[in-house]
């Protein structure tokens, strides 16, 4: 049995990638078998919308099969392809705006329920890091709905330091690696982006508690 037809769980990314330069282009499809739910889920989470996210899974492994050759090494194959995942949303939202859709994160599917949960919990986390106030019920499931829209009416790259710190769990050595810019510039910009966020949460909640309240009484 050759290297490329060794089975998919004992070969390493690099190797896979050796492979595929070497002509056995089925190797590039263990990659993408490998990285898919991942690719699929930041995306969604970048678009908010099935639809747009399928596309851009799909349209960024096609330019990283295509752009194999230049993949230097220097930083991990996934990074490489979210990196441009990210680009490739970059290009769609200069074309399409991006609103809120009904899918809940959920009901995508792929795996991805554990990862939305410690997501929120982090989110929590930098809410409350200046003190209690109304956006940490946010996190909470009966208000997944809120955080998710409210994230959506952030700026494109507001909402993609959210998604990829707090959503998605990656440090800042990666994100820097991600979007190609300084780390300093990577925590001043999130900071920035959850700042927003929680402009945009405390008023929605704050108007959702007295409703509730009201009708306590």
């Amino acid at each position: 049995m050759s290297p490329a037809d060794s089975p998919t769980s004992t070969r390493r990314d690099v190797d896979l990638i050796a492979a595929c330069r070497d002509g056995h282009t089925q190797a590039f499809g263990e990659l993408v078998t490998r990285y898919q739910d991942r690719v699929f889920n930041l995306a969604y989470r970048l678009t908010n919308n099935y639809d747009d996210a399928a596309e851009i899974a799909q349209e960024a492994f096609l330019k990283a099969y295509r752009a194999l050759e230049s993949f230097r090494g220097d930083c991990a194959f996934y990074t490489w392809v979210f990196r441009i995942t990210v680009n490739t949303a970059r290009s769609r939202w200069r074309f399409k705006a991006v609103r809120p859709s009904e899918v809940s994160l959920e009901s995508v599917g792929f795996g991805a329920e554990n990862d939305v949960q410690e997501g929120r919990q982090s989110l929590k986390t930098q809410l409350e890091s200046d003190g209690p106030d109304p956006s940490e019920e946010a996190v909470r499931s009966e208000n997944k709905d809120v955080v998710e829209m409210a994230i959506a009416q952030l700026s494109d790259d507001q909402r993609m330091l959210i998604v990829l710190r707090d959503i998605e769990g990656r440090d800042y050595g990666e994100i820097s690696d991600i979007l190609e810019c300084p780390r300093g510039t990577v925590k001043s910009r999130l900071h920035r982006a959850r700042a927003a966020l929680k402009e945009l949460l405390v008023p929605v909640l704050a108007e959702s508690f007295e409703s509730a309240g009201s009708q306590e009484s």
